[in-house]
């Protein structure tokens, strides 16, 4: 199992933006194959930094998402918004392996 984490510098002025953003995206992880774990939007403190989690059962499973994501058109609409409303400034992505009991 593979959980990529996100962190995200975001346009504090343009949260309505990233919202709709996440929004649209959690759904699109969840039909290619991953679980979305959530966006974690700027509640108290940093106001320009936001999160993602989702986590597929490998990484090779994960590269299959990201070359039909590339070539989805629902993918590339709502990627295309994320330019255009410039709601994300950029992003930083990891890998992580969970540890469970």
């Amino acid at each position: 199992m593979i959980t990529v984490h996100l962190r995200y510098e975001i346009d504090a002025e343009k949260l309505a933006d990233f919202h709709e953003y996440g929004r649209r995206w959690i759904r699109l992880v969840n039909r290619l194959g991953g679980v979305h774990h959530g966006y974690f939007l700027p509640s108290e403190g940093d106001s320009d930094e936001a999160f993602a989690l989702f986590t597929f059962p490998s990484l090779a499973e994960y590269e299959k998402y990201r070359l039909a994501a590339a070539e989805d058109p629902e993918c590339i609409e709502v990627y295309r918004f994320a330019v255009e409303t410039k709601c994300i400034r950029r992003y930083e992505r990891r890998f992580l392996s969970p540890l469970f009991e």
